[in-house]
């Protein structure tokens, strides 16, 4: 039992890590508390887009080393990787929810034994794997059982959907436990597979680490985003004032969006920003500019475009080549539009069926369908497929290219 994995949330992260410790012939179980995903799962089939991972997945199961089931079972590490999102108070301020967090970490109470590690995967405040340490240690008590000898360490995923699985292997990670022994197990268990170098620290450093990487993205995409909004107003080209800016040597300015979206950059500033609040002004700034940005836009698509104009949104998700609608700008700016009254058509490649939320106002269409429907096109996400449209593709019909894609 010292060798079995159980691994908590099997989505975008939880679901790739289980697969790669069963391909290394680790025994895993994968939790999760949708049924559904625990029989995809338990057939070989995934539940999310993500290149090569059903091959992945596939020879999991068919090992017989990877098994899906709702509830935690015995084993010797248990990693947490559940969603960890923000809730936003009547005050408007956005603070961590980690009750997805939480309940995962009351559920080993149930099941674990002295010795065993438990890893907080899941990108977390300063001072979570703290808290599960509490959550477990608390709930052991209500259930009677006496106090633990548990190891607890957080180690941080670093992995870009749409790579994930180089990433997972070849990226550096850092693990941080709350104890030297508990680092150290972390360090060797990350081993099996990660052929990069693994970096110990302590918990806390190890998730500020995790936050200040998406932080820093995140200031740096508002820069981008404001010199858009700054190019605008000036009447000047954004995308050729960026390309010549870049040709300094140390000048990189990123590409400006129409926002920010995801799990990790759209929402892992705030948990900085709600443990600091005082000290945090850039970030907190460069949040605001990051989520006007979808202002921007619509205002400048209802100054161009009347009210019951069909227009076609090319692109939903939160960024290009994945079918992940997380915290979509894209998919805000279209649905508004919608609520507005003018006629969405959405050009996705990929993703099939659209969410609950936006059927009903918004409307998949191919290309072509689009082409000869819509008056206008809003170009939002740059998909790879979307790089070999030109303008003359447009028959004369105006764009609103927000990522300077079209030539």
């Amino acid at each position: 039992m010292s060798d079995t994995i159980c691994v908590l949330g099997l989505g975008y992260i939880g679901l790739p890590t289980a697969s790669i410790f069963a391909t290394k012939g680790r025994q895993v179980w994968g939790v999760d508390v949708n049924p559904t995903v625990v029989e995809t799962i338990n057939h070989g089939r995934i539940h999310i887009h993500e290149p090569d991972l059903d091959v992945l997945v596939r020879a999991a199961v068919q090992s017989g080393n990877l098994k899906a089931t709702r509830q935690p079972v015995p084993a010797g590490t248990y990693i947490i990787a559940v969603p960890t999102p923000f809730k936003v108070t009547p005050q408007g301020e956005r603070l961590a929810d980690l009750s997805f967090v939480e309940a995962a970490a009351r559920s080993l109470a149930a099941v674990v034994a002295p010795g065993n590690l438990i890893i907080l995967e899941s990108t977390s405040p300063v001072g979570t794997t703290e808290k599960v340490q509490g959550w477990v240690a608390d709930e052991l008590q209500k259930q009677g059982r006496p106090p633990l000898a548990l190891l607890y360490a957080h180690c941080p995923e670093r992995i870009l959907p749409g790579q994930m699985l180089k990433e997972l292997v070849a990226n550096d990670r850092i693990v941080g436990g709350l104890t030297p022994a508990a680092s150290e197990a972390a360090k060797k268990l990350y081993a099996t597979f990660c052929s990069a170098a693994i970096f110990v620290t302590d918990a806390r450093t190890a998730e500020l680490a995790k936050l200040t990487e998406n932080a820093f993205r995140d200031v740096n995409i508002a820069f981008a985003n404001e010199l858009s909004m700054i190019c605008d107003k000036l009447q000047v080209n954004v995308w050729d004032l960026i390309r010549l800016a870049n040709r300094h040597p140390r000048v990189k300015i990123l590409q400006p969006g129409p926002g920010v979206g995801g799990h990790c950059i759209a929402v892992d500033p705030w948990f900085i920003i709600e443990a600091a609040p005082a000290e945090a002004r850039l970030l907190r700034m460069a949040r605001e500019v990051n989520d006007a940005k979808p202002q921007h836009i619509l205002a400048q698509i209802r100054q161009r475009f009347p009210v019951g104009t069909t227009l076609a949104c090319l692109g939903l998700t939160f960024k290009a080549n994945v079918d992940d609608l997380r915290e979509s700008p894209a998919l805000a700016i279209a649905l508004q539009l919608a609520s507005e009254g003018y006629r969405v058509l959405a050009v996705e490649p990929h993703v099939r069926t659209l969410p609950p939320a936006s059927q009903g106002h918004l409307q998949l269409v191919s290309m072509p369908e689009a082409l000869a429907q819509a008056a206008g096109f809003l170009l939002l996400v740059d998909h790879r497929v979307f790089g070999e449209l030109r303008l003359a593709d447009f028959q004369g019909k105006p764009l609103l290219d927000t990522r300077g894609l079209v030539k």
